[in-house]
């Protein structure tokens, strides 16, 4: 499996996530393809397509619009409804990964993840541990992070909520047990702590902060996504 910081071609790599918004089937297509050419041209990394406001449908038309596009890009899939489908979706149509919101043992079938694995080593993954809305394990971090890095690319945490700032403390915990595994900031990242937060991660997934107001619904304002990747360009001189 390829390393994720060659995967990008980057250093502090940024992920923005398309949450599949719009009035009916044509207006997420066009929505979701004008979002992904505003990332492109603004030098964000990569983008996952993710049915947080639309469907397996959903995903499969903008991979498909965006792959005949030519769109360079890097996709990914956050089938959030059966996640493990997500393989066969990205595989089907170029994408180069998938995102688990748990990599935890209490929230995988593990059988079947093994087996999706093995089946599609191609595609990495990104897998969540301590991640928004998943009930914590009760084991000591150490052990939940040293099964993920067993069951992914990269590792993904998060603070309490869509939109909410991940602690600084908790990533600099993670990245201290993880040396050099991948870790990346998955929720809360803005302008305003982005520059601290690459610092310790090695990447940030980045959605609502791109809309005005963080409402998932709207459109992805293009100022935003250029301020953000400015400071971002910054700490890669570091």
């Amino acid at each position: 499996m390829a390393k994720l910081r060659d995967m990008f071609n980057s250093e502090k790599y940024v992920i923005a996530m398309i949450h599949l918004a719009g009035s009916g089937r044509k207006d997420v297509i066009k929505r979701a393809l004008e979002e992904l050419e505003i990332y492109e041209k603004e030098g964000v990394d990569g983008a996952i397509i993710e049915d947080y406001h639309g469907t397996l449908q959903n995903i499969c038309d903008v991979l498909l619009e965006s792959k005949r596009e030519e769109r360079k890009i890097i996709r990914g899939v956050n089938y959030l409804r059966n996640p493990y489908l997500g393989f066969e979706v990205a595989d089907d149509f170029n994408a180069k990964f998938v995102q688990f919101d748990s990599v935890q043992t209490p929230d995988l079938k593990l059988e079947e993840y093994n087996d999706l694995r093995k089946r599609f080593k191609n595609i990495a993954v990104l897998g969540g541990v301590g991640f928004k809305y998943i009930n914590p394990t009760g084991n000591p971090i150490e052990k939940d992070l040293d099964e993920g890095k067993s069951r992914c690319e990269a590792i993904v945490t998060t603070g309490n909520g869509t939109g909410i700032e991940t602690p600084i403390w908790k990533l600099k915990q993670y990245k201290e047990i993880l040396k050099k595994f991948p870790l990346i900031v998955g929720a809360g990242v803005n302008l305003g702590n982005v520059s601290e937060q690459l610092r310790v991660c090695d990447g940030a997934i980045i959605g609502s902060y791109f809309k005005e107001n963080g409402n998932t619904r709207l459109p992805v304002d293009k100022y935003k996504v250029r301020d953000l990747m400015s400071a971002v360009k910054e700490v890669r001189k570091d």
